[in-house]
C-alpha cells in the first residue's frame, strides 16, 4: 500500500505541475473529471492523496504563468501587477521565488497551528454561520475602502458581482471557468498585446526576504478566510496587507503564504466542520465523506511532501523560463495563450461558455481601465454568495 500511496503522490505532483503551469486549466476541472469516472476497484484513499498533492503543487506553480504571462487564476490575480513590474525590471525570477518561499512557509505554518485551528473552527464556525453574509459584506467593505478611488472600486465590485449573479440563470457547465478566465486572464493578455509589451533578458538573483510582516499578515487573515465561501486568497491578502502594510517583495511572499495556506486550511476545515472551502476539498469529500483523524493525518503528510517537491519544481521552472523568456516572441505566445484559453472554455463550457468568456473579458478590460486593484473583481463570486446566504439568490 505504501508504494501505491507514493505513486499517487508523485502522479498528483505531476498533474499539479501541469495545471499550475498551463493557463486556464484548474485543479477543479481535474477533480470534476475524477468524480465522474467509475473507479470501482480503486481505493479512495489513493485518489485523496492524488488530489491533495495536485492541489498543493498547483498553489506553488500557478505563480509562474501569473508572473511571466500575466495570466493568473483566481488565487493569484494580485500577483500580476507587482510580478509584471519585476518582470519588466529583469527580476521575473525574483517574483516567482518570493511567492515560492511564501508557499513553502505556509506548509510549516499549517503544521504549527493545526491543533489551535481545529479548535478555533469547531468553536467559531457555529457562532458565525448565520452571520456569514454580513462577514462577507464586511470583507468587501475592507477591499473597497482600502482603495484610493473608492467610487471606481465600488463600480468594479458591483459590475462584476452583477455579471457573476447573472450566470446563475444560465445552464452552463463550470460557469466559473469562462467568467474568471475572462476577468483575470484574457483581459490582461489582450492589454499586454495592445501595449506591445517587451520582455527584457532576465537576471537570476535571490532577493533578501523579510518574513515577519508577511507571516503575521497571513496568520491574521488566512485562517479566518479559509472557511468563508466566496472569500479567496486575493481578499485574504488585501485584509492581511491592510492590517500590516508591506512592500512589493513582502506582498508577494504574503500572497504565496496565503495561497497555499488557504488550500491547506480547506482540508482542515473539512475535518473540523465538514465544510468544503475549495474544489479540492469538495472532491475529497466525494471520495471519503468527512475524513477521520487517520485520514486527515495522511492528507497532511501528503501536503508536506508535495510542498517540498513543488518548491524545488517551482524554482527550477522559474529559472528555466527566465533564461529563455527573451528568446520568445511575447506577442505570439500571448496569442497562443488566448487560443488555448478559448479551446479549454469551449471544450468544458461549450459555445455559451465562449460568449461568457467574451463578455467577462470585455468587462475585465473595462475594470482594469478604472485603475483599481483586481481583487475588486472578486465581486463576481462574493455578491452571488452574499445573496445566496440572505435567501435572495
Amino acid at each position: 500500500m505504501l508504494l501505491e500511496l507514493i505513486l499517487f503522490l508523485l502522479v498528483g505532483i505531476l498533474f499539479g505541475t501541469l495545471t499550475g503551469l498551463t493557463p486556464g486549466i484548474h485543479i477543479n476541472l481535474i477533480g470534476g473529471i475524477l468524480i465522474s469516472l467509475p473507479f470501482l476497484n480503486l481505493n479512495p484513499i489513493y485518489l485523496v492523496v492524488f488530489v491533495t498533492s495536485m492541489a498543493i503543487t498547483h498553489t506553488f506553480l500557478d505563480f509562474v504563468p501569473s508572473v511571466f504571462l500575466g495570466c493568473p487564476d483566481t488565487d493569484t490575480e494580485l500577483s500580476v501587477l507587482p510580478g509584471h513590474e519585476f518582470l519588466k525590471n529583469k527580476k521575473g525570477f525574483e517574483a516567482v521565488y518570493l511567492s515560492n518561499i511564501g508557499s513553502l512557509i505556509a506548509i510549516f505554518l499549517l503544521i504549527l497551528i493545526l491543533v489551535p485551528s481545529i479548535l478555533f473552527m469547531k468553536s467559531f464556525y457555529n457562532l458565525v454561520v448565520s452571520a456569514i453574509p454580513y462577514i462577507l459584506i464586511g470583507v468587501s467593505l475592507i477591499v473597497i475602502l482600502t482603495e484610493k478611488n473608492k467610487i471606481n472600486s465600488l463600480v468594479v465590485f458591483l459590475l462584476t458581482g452583477f455579471l457573476g449573479y447573472s450566470l446563475l440563470t444560465f445552464s452552463l457547465n463550470e460557469p466559473l471557468l469562462p467568467l474568471l478566465t475572462g476577468l483575470f486572464g484574457a483581459s490582461n493578455i489582450i492589454l499586454s498585446i495592445k501595449n506591445k509589451t517587451k520582455i527584457p533578458s532576465q537576471e537570476i538573483t535571490f532577493p533578501k526576504i523579510k518574513l515577519k510582516r508577511p507571516i503575521l499578515g497571513a496568520l491574521l487573515s488566512a485562517p479566518f478566510c479559509s472557511f468563508l465561501p466566496g472569500v479567496g486568497s486575493g481578499q485574504a491578502a488585501v485584509i492581511g496587507n491592510s492590517i500590516i502594510k508591506q512592500d512589493q517583495k513582502e506582498f508577494l511572499v504574503l500572497l504565496g503564504i496565503i495561497n497555499t495556506l488557504v488550500m491547506g486550511f480547506s482540508f482542515v476545515s473539512l475535518y473540523a466542520i465538514g465544510k468544503t472551502r475549495t474544489g479540492a476539498a469538495a472532491t475529497i469529500q466525494q471520495f471519503l465523506g468527512n475524513p477521520s483523524i487517520s485520514e486527515i493525518i495522511l492528507i497532511l503528510v501528503s501536503v508536506i511532501f508535495s510542498g517540498l517537491i513543488a518548491f524545488k519544481l517551482t524554482t527550477f521552472f522559474g529559472k528555466e523560463i527566465s533564461k529563455r523568456i527573451e528568446r520568445i516572441n511575447y506577442e505570439k505566445i500571448s496569442y497562443f495563450t488566448l487560443l488555448l484559453l478559448g479551446i479549454v472554455v469551449f471544450l468544458v463550457s461549450g459555445f455559451l461558455g465562449l460568449i461568457v468568456l467574451i463578455v467577462s473579458t470585455l468587462t475585465g478590460i473595462y475594470c482594469i481601465s478604472l485603475k483599481v486593484k483586481r481583487t475588486n473583481m472578486m465581486g463576481a463570486l462574493i455578491i452571488p454568495t452574499i445573496l445566496f446566504y440572505l435567501g435572495l439568490g
